[in-house]
């Protein structure tokens, strides 16, 4: 993603993964990606019900200090939404104005050439297959002073580690960040970026 050559890191029984020395980024061999088919068929099964408590308070790591930062009538965008976009939703429900954009259950890519107040993207850059172009984008639509709210699991830094990681047994997940990753991605888009809790981030674009 930041230019460095991969090196090896590890493998288990159906991927190789690659980490970069230069941002930290952990990625899946591309020769293991699933297809569209066979990954659109996962997402499918995925029961993230808006109407789930669990599921809401799950988001509410991101939603509520994001809110807390927000004036009521901003322009959202909820990047990587889902058949189910709970998190759109809730911050709705705090006064905010939302549209969803998802590639498999919400594709109008108009949606895409305008800039939001704030953009929510929560358990999607792992899917990312080109990292660098999928932050490109997601920066774009931020306008300057606006937030960026990313919730992601990150590496282990350690190769058996990662191999006992769960995350990591999803294969529609390709790229694994770790907090180097998210500050070089900071830095190379112009955010100051906040760590809220384990997997929960707030970036704000400087200007």
């Amino acid at each position: 993603m930041c230019g460095n050559a991969t090196r090896a890191f590890c493998e288990d029984r159906a991927r190789r993964y690659f980490e970069c020395p230069g941002c930290g980024l952990v990625s899946a061999d591309p020769a293991s990606q699933l297809s569209p088919e066979d990954e659109r068929a996962i997402y499918d099964l995925h029961q993230n019900d808006p109407a789930d408590a669990g599921y809401r308070r799950f988001l509410s790591r991101l939603a509520d200090p994001l809110v807390a930062r927000l004036v009521p009538g901003m322009r959202g965008l909820d990047f990587g939404c889902g058949p189910g976009p709970a998190l759109s939703i809730m911050l709705r429900e705090a006064g905010m104005a939302m549209a969803d954009y998802d590639p498999c259950y919400a594709p109008d890519a108009a949606l895409l050439d305008a800039q939001y107040d704030f953009v929510t993207c929560t358990e999607v850059v792992e899917h990312f297959r080109d990292p660098l172009a999928g932050w490109t984008q997601l920066a774009s639509l931020v306008r300057p002073g606006g937030w960026l709210g990313v919730m992601t699991q990150l590496a282990p830094d350690v190769p058996a580690n990662f191999l006992r990681w769960r995350y990591r047994d999803d294969r529609t997940h390709v790229s694994f960040h770790r907090l180097a990753t998210l500050q070089w991605l900071a830095a190379r888009f112009g955010f100051a970026l906040e760590r809220l809790e384990s997997q929960a981030f707030l970036l704000q674009k400087q200007g």
